[in-house]
C-alpha cells in the first residue's frame, strides 16, 4: 500500500489465514518491521488483540 495503509482497512498482504506473505521481505514497511507486540498490546486472545488494534487505528485515525 504504497500511500500507507487507512485506518480500518485490512492490509493487502495479509493472507487468508492473517499472516503476511512478505514477512521479512525487504519489501516489508518499516512500520511493520519496527512493530513490537507486547502482551499489553496483544492481551490474552485474538479478540483482545484484534479490540486493541481497532482502538489504536480510531485513535491514530486522521481527522476530517
Amino acid at each position: 500500500m504504497p500511500q500507507g495503509k487507512p485506518a480500518g482497512v485490512r492490509c493487502v498482504q495479509l493472507r487468508p489465514d492473517s499472516s503476511c506473505a512478505i514477512f521479512g521481505s525487504p519489501l516489508r514497511p518499516a512500520v511493520c518491521v519496527a512493530l513490537r507486540p507486547m502482551p499489553s498490546m496483544c492481551g490474552t486472545s485474538r479478540a483482545q488483540a484484534l479490540a486493541t488494534l481497532a482502538a489504536l487505528e480510531a485513535a491514530t485515525a486522521p481527522t476530517r
